[in-house]
C-alpha cells in the first residue's frame, strides 16, 4: 500500500480526534480549580447550635448537567476540600446534612457555580451541613 492509500486511511480517524478534542465540556482535564470549606451545625438534644468546620466530611461534584457526581473528595481536618484541574463549565458542589424527617436520614446541601476563564481559582462560600 503506498502513502497516499494510507493518508486516506488516517484521515477520517484524524478528522474524528481533531473535531472531538474541540468539543470540551464541563469536567476534568483542564487547569481552574473549585475550593471551599464544609462548616456543620451540631445540634443536641436542646436543638442547641454549635458551628464547626467539618474534617472528613465528604463533598462531591457534578460536571455540567450530569445526573451523577463525577468526583468526590474528603474534606481537611480544617473543613477544606479542593477539586483541581477543572475546565471552563458549570459545576454543582454538594454535601450530606443529617434529616431526620428525609427517607434515608440525609439530605443533599448544593452550591452551584460556573468556571468562565482558564486558570481560574473559584473560592464558595462555607457548604453548611447539619449534624445531630
Amino acid at each position: 500500500m503506498n502513502r497516499f492509500a494510507r493518508l486516506l486511511l488516517l484521515l477520517p480517524l484524524l478528522l474524528f480526534v481533531s473535531l472531538s478534542s474541540c468539543r470540551k465540556t464541563a469536567g476534568s482535564g483542564g487547569n481552574s480549580k473549585i475550593q471551599g470549606r464544609i462548616k456543620a451545625i451540631y445540634y443536641d438534644v436542646f436543638n442547641n447550635a454549635y458551628p464547626y468546620y467539618a474534617g472528613k466530611e465528604d463533598v462531591y461534584i457534578i460536571y455540567g448537567d450530569e445526573e451523577y457526581f463525577g468526583d468526590d473528595v474528603e474534606t481537611s481536618y480544617d473543613g477544606t476540600y479542593e477539586f483541581p484541574f477543572l475546565r471552563k463549565g458549570k459545576y454543582t458542589i454538594f454535601a450530606y446534612s443529617d434529616c431526620d424527617t428525609c427517607v434515608g436520614g440525609l439530605k443533599p446541601e448544593f452550591i452551584q457555580v460556573d468556571i468562565t476563564e482558564n486558570n481560574s481559582v473559584i473560592k464558595l462560600d462555607d457548604l453548611i451541613i447539619t449534624k445531630y
